[in-house]
């Protein structure tokens, strides 16, 4: 199962969201904190002002009516409150703030709770008590209006940075793309050359090694067929001339070495043919049955080709390509397998599976990794005789042509299979730049 933390996409995802809310969060508990400090500092000024502008009037002006809500209070009044012994946080910070900006030995006090806020400031020279309003100390709320603002802006940054990441991600996914293609060893077009510029080098640094891999894959088909091509009329020859050989017993086994050369030439040139297969789709099922039926005819004892056809009708496939990929498959399960062999079909959730598999001992288990390499014969493990060693590698290069995946191994001790998978939808692969020596 996929997880999608596991995308670059996602982790970057996760790590923009992680710090732009860990930064949000921060950002409002610094501004309600500093909003109270300043709350709490302008009551302070606003008190000490009042206070001063107070004592100025009655020193200067002492029959002039005082403003409103400031009033002078006789200390023997039965209205001084008393100092205040209940702890609350905030307003013992403001008394003590407010003396701090008074003279020593000032008295602060507060009014009654539940009337309009007032400050009973008296110096140690003071006639009288000076009462002036002050600022509501309220506390923070829990929820206010920021936190509304911060949610949009939050959701915005989160939207930007995520749009962002998307964009630095396309072009690894493009390249991931291209790589695993390249890895199953299909045509990988240039990749576009976007984002940061390390990014830009890697992947025109990928550019050219496919560009180079694919030249010299091409170089080496062309000689290869060339060499083969070259070989097929000598060749012919060869085999006219041990045709009119009177000896019949030098006449029959130069005619089979002939027959063996001409089977490896055969080879040589199909694993060279790197072109698109431009036959006719048909019915994996059914081909199937008429290769296998044909075969039976043709090849000496191969009357235990079984089949398990289960596929349905969607499975399809070029007929050539699924034509060589039976025979190669079938004659090296009779060459070195034993009875009896079965071709199987089936529909699965993760696509069609076509598989051979014969009764035979099987591969080493440290041989099956070479198995599929051209030129690799793997006669102390098979009891092979000479072949060219490319049929499985013929298989390899034509399944995934045909975009598959195929899977090589001994099945439970009761010999060789080989599984292939093919998608659900069929894959249309492009002439490579070798079609063009066919």
């Amino acid at each position: 199962m996929r997880r999608p933390i596991d995308s670059l996409f996602g982790r970057l995802a996760l790590l923009v969201v992680v710090v732009l809310l860990l930064s949000h969060f921060a950002g409002y508990l610094l501004f309600r904190l500093e909003r109270s400090q300043f709350q709490n500092r302008y009551a302070v000024e606003e008190a000490t002002f009042l206070v001063d502008a107070v004592r100025q009037h009655v020193a200067h002006s002492p029959g002039q009516p005082l403003p409103s809500r400031v009033r002078l209070v006789d200390p023997s009044s039965q209205d001084v409150p008393a100092a205040s012994t209940d702890e609350n946080t905030a307003l013992d910070h403001f008394l003590d703030d407010v003396r701090d900006r008074m003279p020593a030995g000032t008295q602060v006090r507060l009014g009654d709770p539940g009337k309009p806020p007032v400050l009973w400031v008296r110096q140690p020279n003071d006639p009288s008590w000076i009462v002036v309003p002050v600022q509501p100390l309220r506390p923070p709320r829990s929820v206010d209006r920021m936190v509304l603002w911060l949610t949009i802006i939050f959701t915005f940054a989160v939207m930007a940075a995520l749009f962002a990441a998307w964009q630095l991600q396309q072009p690894l996914r493009s390249l991931a793309n291209a790589v695993a293609r390249f890895g199953r060893g299909q045509p990988v077009p240039p990749v576009p050359e976007h984002g940061p510029r390390e990014l830009r080098q890697l992947t025109h640094g990928f550019n050219q090694m496919v560009q180079e891999v694919a030249r010299t894959e091409n170089d080496r088909a062309v000689m290869l067929a060339g060499v083969a091509h070259d070989l097929k009329t000598p060749l012919a020859r060869l085999r006219l001339r041990a045709e009119m050989m009177d000896e019949a017993k030098v006449r029959d086994g130069v005619v089979r070495d002939v027959d063996s050369m001409t089977h490896i030439v055969e080879q040589f040139l199909v694993f060279a043919h790197d072109g698109a297969d431009r036959s006719e789709t048909v019915e994996v099922d059914a081909q199937c049955e008429r290769v296998v039926r044909s075969y039976r005819a043709v090849a000496a004892g191969a009357t235990s080709v079984l089949t398990d056809l289960k596929a349905g009708s969607g499975f399809l496939l070029p007929a050539a390509t699924l034509d060589r990929v039976l025979s190669n498959l079938l004659d090296n399960a009779h060459a070195y397998g034993a009875p009896p062999i079965v071709v199987a079909t089936a529909r699965t959730p993760g696509g069609y599976t076509l598989s051979v598999q014969d009764n035979g001992a099987g591969i080493a288990a440290q041989d099956l990794v070479n198995a599929s390499r051209p030129f690799v014969r793997l006669d102390p493990a098979r009891g092979g005789n000479g072949h060219s060693g490319l049929g499985l590698a013929i298989v390899e290069r034509l399944v995934r042509r045909a975009g598959g995946e195929w899977e090589i191994g001994n099945h439970g001790g009761r010999g060789l299979r080989i599984l292939m998978t093919f998608p659900l939808q069929p894959v249309t692969r492009p002439a490579s730049v070798s079609e063009s020596v066919w």
